[in-house]
Protein backbone atom coordinates (compact mmCIF):
# COMPACT_ATOMS: atom_id res chain seq x y z
CA UNK A 1 0.00 0.00 0.00
CA UNK A 2 1.77 2.93 -0.98
CA UNK A 3 1.14 6.45 0.81
CA UNK A 4 -1.34 7.90 -1.40
CA UNK A 5 -3.89 4.85 -0.12
CA UNK A 6 -3.37 4.90 3.09
CA UNK A 7 -6.25 5.49 5.36
CA UNK A 8 -6.18 9.42 6.30
CA UNK A 9 -5.72 8.26 9.88
CA UNK A 10 -2.53 6.42 9.10
CA UNK A 11 -1.01 9.49 7.31
CA UNK A 12 -0.13 11.25 10.33
CA UNK A 13 1.82 8.68 11.70
CA UNK A 14 3.96 8.11 8.96
CA UNK A 15 4.61 11.67 8.46
CA UNK A 16 5.29 11.81 12.61
CA UNK A 17 7.97 8.31 11.70
CA UNK A 18 9.25 9.84 8.63
CA UNK A 19 10.13 13.28 10.64
CA UNK A 20 11.50 11.25 13.73
CA UNK A 21 13.79 9.23 11.52
CA UNK A 22 15.16 12.05 9.07
CA UNK A 23 15.89 14.11 12.36
CA UNK A 24 17.90 10.98 13.94
CA UNK A 25 19.57 10.11 10.75
CA UNK A 26 20.97 13.58 9.61
CA UNK A 27 22.15 13.75 13.61
CA UNK A 28 23.86 11.17 13.02
CA UNK A 29 22.02 9.46 15.94
CA UNK A 30 21.28 6.52 13.64
CA UNK A 31 24.62 6.38 12.46
CA UNK A 32 25.30 5.72 8.69
CA UNK A 33 24.74 2.21 7.44
CA UNK A 34 22.94 1.24 11.08
CA UNK A 35 19.75 -0.93 10.23
CA UNK A 36 16.20 0.71 10.75
CA UNK A 37 14.51 -2.01 12.63
CA UNK A 38 10.65 -1.22 11.91
CA UNK A 39 9.24 -3.85 14.92
CA UNK A 40 11.29 -1.33 17.09
CA UNK A 41 10.69 1.60 15.92
CA UNK A 42 6.84 0.76 15.78
CA UNK A 43 6.71 -0.17 19.01
CA UNK A 44 8.94 2.94 20.12
CA UNK A 45 6.28 5.06 18.50
CA UNK A 46 2.97 2.95 19.20
CA UNK A 47 1.81 2.49 16.03
CA UNK A 48 1.73 -0.61 13.98
CA UNK A 49 4.78 -1.07 11.36
CA UNK A 50 2.68 0.15 8.33
CA UNK A 51 3.27 3.71 9.01
CA UNK A 52 7.38 3.13 9.95
CA UNK A 53 7.41 0.76 6.68
CA UNK A 54 5.37 3.78 4.78
CA UNK A 55 8.28 6.09 6.29
CA UNK A 56 10.87 4.50 5.23
CA UNK A 57 9.59 4.36 1.91
CA UNK A 58 9.62 7.78 1.91
CA UNK A 59 13.08 8.63 3.25
CA UNK A 60 14.36 6.00 0.38
CA UNK A 61 12.52 8.35 -2.51
CA UNK A 62 14.65 11.28 -0.24
CA UNK A 63 18.31 9.57 -0.53
CA UNK A 64 18.28 8.68 3.30
CA UNK A 65 17.47 4.76 3.55
CA UNK A 66 18.40 2.10 0.92
CA UNK A 67 16.50 -1.44 1.07
CA UNK A 68 18.54 -4.33 1.16
CA UNK A 69 17.44 -7.36 -1.29
CA UNK A 70 15.66 -9.08 1.97
CA UNK A 71 13.82 -5.67 2.38
CA UNK A 72 15.58 -4.10 5.62
CA UNK A 73 15.79 -0.55 6.03
CA UNK A 74 19.37 0.59 6.16
CA UNK A 75 20.71 4.71 6.43
CA UNK A 76 22.32 5.09 3.36
CA UNK A 77 25.84 5.72 4.06
CA UNK A 78 27.75 8.34 1.84
CA UNK A 79 30.90 7.32 0.35
CA UNK A 80 33.44 10.25 -1.10
CA UNK A 81 32.05 9.55 -4.55
CA UNK A 82 28.69 10.78 -3.28
CA UNK A 83 30.07 13.27 -1.34
CA UNK A 84 32.00 14.60 -4.21
CA UNK A 85 29.09 14.30 -6.78
CA UNK A 86 26.42 16.26 -3.91
CA UNK A 87 29.69 18.99 -3.73
CA UNK A 88 29.65 18.89 -7.90
CA UNK A 89 25.68 19.48 -7.90
CA UNK A 90 26.39 22.39 -5.70
CA UNK A 91 28.56 24.35 -7.69
CA UNK A 92 26.78 23.70 -10.51
CA UNK A 93 23.33 25.30 -8.60
CA UNK A 94 24.30 27.64 -6.35
CA UNK A 95 27.27 29.85 -7.70
CA UNK A 96 24.71 30.69 -10.38
CA UNK A 97 21.57 31.26 -8.24
CA UNK A 98 23.90 33.70 -6.12
CA UNK A 99 24.42 35.83 -9.59
CA UNK A 100 20.97 35.83 -10.40
CA UNK A 101 19.57 36.54 -6.89
CA UNK A 102 22.51 39.47 -6.56
CA UNK A 103 20.29 42.00 -7.55
CA UNK A 104 17.51 41.39 -5.10
CA UNK A 105 19.21 40.49 -2.19
CA UNK A 106 21.13 43.92 -2.40
CA UNK A 107 17.33 45.52 -2.06
CA UNK A 108 15.96 43.38 0.62
CA UNK A 109 18.17 40.60 2.74
CA UNK A 110 16.44 40.47 5.70
CA UNK A 111 15.63 36.96 5.50
CA UNK A 112 19.26 36.39 5.27
CA UNK A 113 20.06 38.21 8.41
CA UNK A 114 17.26 36.68 10.23
CA UNK A 115 18.78 33.53 9.57
CA UNK A 116 22.42 34.31 10.60
CA UNK A 117 20.71 35.53 13.44
CA UNK A 118 18.81 32.14 14.57
CA UNK A 119 22.08 30.49 13.38
CA UNK A 120 23.94 32.30 16.29
CA UNK A 121 21.30 30.89 18.58
CA UNK A 122 21.53 27.74 17.71
CA UNK A 123 21.81 25.36 20.56
CA UNK A 124 22.56 22.05 18.62
CA UNK A 125 24.53 20.97 15.52
CA UNK A 126 22.27 19.61 13.64
CA UNK A 127 19.99 22.81 13.64
CA UNK A 128 23.09 24.72 12.73
CA UNK A 129 23.03 22.33 9.83
CA UNK A 130 19.15 22.94 9.07
CA UNK A 131 19.63 26.88 9.25
CA UNK A 132 22.85 26.68 7.13
CA UNK A 133 20.98 24.74 4.43
CA UNK A 134 18.24 27.55 4.62
CA UNK A 135 20.53 30.36 4.03
CA UNK A 136 21.19 28.77 0.62
CA UNK A 137 17.41 28.13 -0.36
CA UNK A 138 16.57 31.85 0.66
CA UNK A 139 19.36 32.87 -2.11
CA UNK A 140 18.18 29.98 -4.50
CA UNK A 141 14.25 31.58 -3.64
CA UNK A 142 15.91 34.94 -4.52
CA UNK A 143 17.19 34.23 -8.36
CA UNK A 144 13.80 34.02 -9.28
CA UNK A 145 14.63 30.89 -11.53
CA UNK A 146 11.91 28.56 -9.95
CA UNK A 147 13.99 25.72 -12.28
CA UNK A 148 17.09 26.13 -10.18
CA UNK A 149 15.26 26.00 -7.03
CA UNK A 150 13.41 22.84 -7.94
CA UNK A 151 16.22 21.12 -8.61
CA UNK A 152 18.22 22.30 -5.83
CA UNK A 153 15.13 21.61 -3.82
CA UNK A 154 14.99 17.70 -5.14
CA UNK A 155 18.43 17.52 -3.31
CA UNK A 156 17.99 19.17 -0.12
CA UNK A 157 17.41 15.81 2.00
CA UNK A 158 20.98 14.73 0.98
CA UNK A 159 22.35 17.63 1.07
CA UNK A 160 21.25 17.75 4.44
CA UNK A 161 22.54 14.03 4.96
CA UNK A 162 25.59 15.86 3.35
CA UNK A 163 26.48 19.07 5.15
CA UNK A 164 25.52 17.40 8.54
CA UNK A 165 28.08 14.78 8.39
CA UNK A 166 30.77 17.05 7.44
CA UNK A 167 29.26 19.56 10.05
CA UNK A 168 30.06 16.76 12.77
CA UNK A 169 33.68 16.07 11.07
CA UNK A 170 34.11 19.73 11.55
CA UNK A 171 33.02 19.99 15.16
CA UNK A 172 35.61 16.96 15.53
CA UNK A 173 38.23 19.01 14.80
CA UNK A 174 37.54 22.90 15.24
CA UNK A 175 34.96 22.85 18.03
CA UNK A 176 33.71 26.07 16.50
CA UNK A 177 31.04 25.10 13.47
CA UNK A 178 28.29 27.49 14.65
CA UNK A 179 30.56 30.41 14.65
CA UNK A 180 32.44 29.71 11.50
CA UNK A 181 28.76 29.22 9.37
CA UNK A 182 27.85 32.38 10.90
CA UNK A 183 31.45 34.11 9.96
CA UNK A 184 31.33 32.97 6.77
CA UNK A 185 27.65 33.52 5.75
CA UNK A 186 27.98 36.87 6.80
CA UNK A 187 30.70 37.53 4.51
CA UNK A 188 28.61 35.80 1.76
CA UNK A 189 25.66 38.53 2.63
CA UNK A 190 28.17 41.17 3.11
CA UNK A 191 29.35 40.24 -0.86
CA UNK A 192 25.27 40.02 -1.90
CA UNK A 193 24.72 43.73 -0.25
CA UNK A 194 27.77 45.20 -1.48
CA UNK A 195 29.36 43.09 -4.78
CA UNK A 196 28.04 42.84 -8.10
CA UNK A 197 26.61 39.33 -9.58
CA UNK A 198 29.79 38.34 -10.78
CA UNK A 199 31.48 38.87 -7.79
CA UNK A 200 28.97 37.00 -5.99
CA UNK A 201 28.67 34.29 -8.05
CA UNK A 202 32.57 33.95 -7.63
CA UNK A 203 32.20 34.06 -3.75
CA UNK A 204 29.90 31.46 -3.51
CA UNK A 205 32.09 28.90 -5.39
CA UNK A 206 35.03 29.54 -2.90
CA UNK A 207 32.37 29.37 -0.17
CA UNK A 208 31.21 25.78 -1.20
CA UNK A 209 34.92 24.78 -2.55
CA UNK A 210 35.55 24.65 0.99
CA UNK A 211 34.30 21.58 2.06
CA UNK A 212 36.42 19.99 0.02
CA UNK A 213 38.89 19.74 2.33
CA UNK A 214 37.05 18.26 5.01
CA UNK A 215 36.25 14.94 2.96
CA UNK A 216 39.13 12.90 3.25
CA UNK A 217 38.51 13.03 7.46
CA UNK A 218 35.19 11.31 7.00
CA UNK A 219 35.99 8.05 7.17
CA UNK A 220 38.90 8.68 10.29
CA UNK A 221 36.03 10.46 12.49
CA UNK A 222 32.74 8.40 11.45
Amino acid sequence: MSPMNLPSAAKPRTDHAADILRERIVDGVIEPGALIAESAMARELGVSRVPVREALFALERDGLVVFSETGRAYVKQLSPHDFEELLVLRLALEPTAARLAAPALREDASALEKNIEATGRAASLVKVTRLDLDFHEIILEASGNARLLKLWRSLRNELELWLGRLHRSKQIQTRGTREETVATHGDLLKCLRTQSPTVCERKMREHILGWREWLPVLTVNE
